[in-house]
């Protein structure tokens, strides 16, 4: 990938790459060793402010293209996206830490978005009555928004971005994309693929930052809306301040996901499905399974055996080793603050049934690397109960019944995913009907839904009403402009009272 200079990265702006000019700076670094490997710019309100006024005089050209056009852009994009996924999936590894396989599935299920937009002809469509009144026809318009901002996380340097981007773009906004300072690349690599795809320059730009950068992006005037993913106190923050200023905000947060496994399951299927849902991209996920909620002590003791077995089987190591299940955690610091909440939960009385702060794997001691952890007989006192570890860890909560079950999930201040295993459809249906919770799974351990479906938590998950992708990222990236027109034949005089639909 190309360098601004050697092991230096800069921004994507009006169409291409820049460097920062604030002379502020981040590193990036390789999680497997430890080792620094690129220096990252760090816009200042300066460099926001000039990204801003570069989209906001693209904008106008972008969303006068009809949408079948703005259409064929993004079917060019997934194209080039394929045709360099092994090349960006390797990038995404090497600066986050997951395994190649995880790369390119995340990949996949971003570009699954950029997919659906092939169809945004018919996703603008708007409304129409004729005669809605005495020779009054009225109808409905979707126009973009303007100039949106994407605030995307670690631990999806890909996907997420492409949840946002293509659904502003399509609609013809323009877009301001500001990635975790933790891993760039990709972004920056994005916004080359979608101007060699045809986008014009200053459409989608990549401003790389910290928080300095986003409190920037979320006071300018220039901007129209604001779509953010991250932990549920900068999300409260975010729509908070964003919203104060007239910005239409969707902010989404974190999550303490369940994962109720009844009597009459499948034991070793459940097990199966918690060990990717809870240690896959070593827990740095939004929908990882952090909690198991076995139903009854007999269904408790019958997963805690399948898990430790399958436990002591999993592999951990960097993204290129042979048959790696599980790479290391983002950050030094991810580190120190997973491990501290791991001693936690053993000052709280919880039992450490598999301690994976004891792995030491060899060349790789500076690495951020932690074993797979479970604990069993956790409660909901507990802080590894309540807090989002965002790690590989999993907890055990036993239930004595269904309701204490269902209770858990529902009583949480978290929103964003729980899933139930069962062989019982009534059980099922009843707990998809009142458990209050954004995203459920019946037998899918991890329910994210697909991107013509929107993705949105509950609760202190999500603030704001529209979720991302699916139908609600049309509307979020789009205002509806309603129009009544009428052409009279004759002359009738000033009508002074309420228009009717008589």
């Amino acid at each position: 990938m190309n360098q601004l200079s050697q092991n230096t990265l800069g921004h994507f702006l009006e169409g291409k790459r820049v460097p920062g000019r604030s002379r502020r700076t981040g590193e990036v670094f390789d999680p497997a060793t430890g080792s620094v490997t690129a220096r990252l710019a760090l816009a200042d309100a300066d460099e926001v402010r000039a990204a801003v006024e570069s989209a906001r005089k693209a904008q106008p050209g972008w969303a006068a293209q009809n949408p079948q056009r703005r259409a064929r852009v993004m079917m060019r994009f997934v194209e080039f996206v394929n045709r360099d996924m092994d090349r960006l999936a390797e990038t995404l590894s090497r600066e986050h830490g997951k395994t190649l396989p995880d790369s390119r599935g995340e990949i996949q299920r971003g570009l699954e978005v950029a997919e659906f937009m092939a169809g945004l002809p018919h996703l603008l469509k708007g409304e129409f009555t004729e005669g809605a009144g005495p020779g009054i026809d009225m109808y409905s318009l979707r126009q973009p928004v303007g100039v949106g901002v994407g605030i995307t996380p670690f631990n999806f340097p890909a996907m997420i971005p492409l949840w946002m981007m293509p659904p502003a773009v399509a609609c013809g906004n323009a877009f301001i994309l500001k990635p975790s300072e933790r891993d760039p690349s990709v972004p920056l690599r994005l916004a080359e693929l979608m101007l060699e795809a045809g986008l014009p320059p200053g459409i989608f730009q990549v401003l790389n930052g910290d928080r300095e950068t986003v409190r920037a992006l979320l006071d300018d005037p220039g901007i129209d809306a604001i779509s953010f993913v991250g932990s549920t106190p900068v999300a409260r923050e975010i729509y908070a301040r964003a919203a104060a200023s007239g910005k239409r905000v969707q902010s989404f947060g974190g999550a303490k996901n369940h994962l109720v496994v009844m009597p009459d399951a499948d034991i070793a299927v459940a097990a199966d499905a918690l060990m990717g849902a809870a240690y896959g991209s070593a827990g740095e996920r939004c929908m990882a399974i952090s909690v198991a909620v076995p139903v009854g002590e007999a269904t408790a003791d019958r997963l805690r055996h399948a898990l430790v077995e399958r436990i002591e089987r999993l592999k951990v190591g960097p993204f290129f080793a042979e048959d790696v299940d599980m790479g290391p955690v983002v950050t030094r610091e991810a580190h120190t603050r997973i491990t501290g909440l791991i001693a936690r939960g053993v000052e709280e009385g919880a039992d450490l049934a598999i301690d994976g702060r004891t792995l030491s794997l060899q060349g790789y001691e500076s690495g951020f690397f932690l074993g797979p952890t479970l604990f069993d007989r956790v409660t909901r006192e507990m802080d590894v109960y309540r807090t989002e570890i965002f790690g590989p860890v999993l907890s055990m909560v036993r239930a004595k019944t269904y309701e204490e079950a269902l209770s858990l999930a529902a009583g949480h201040e978290y929103g964003n995913g729980v899933s139930i295993f069962t062989r019982d459809g009534g059980v099922a249906r009843d707990f998809v009907s009142r458990v209050p919770i954004g995203m459920v799974g019946v037998n899918v351990p991890i329910p994210v839904p697909l991107a013509y479906y929107g993705f949105g938590g509950w609760k202190a998950s999500a603030f704001g009403d529209l979720n991302q992708h699916g139908p609600d990222s049309i509307r979020f990236w789009t205002r509806t402009k309603t129009v009544a027109t009428r052409w009279p034949s004759a002359r009738s005089g000033p009508d002074f009272s309420m228009p009717t639909a008589r």
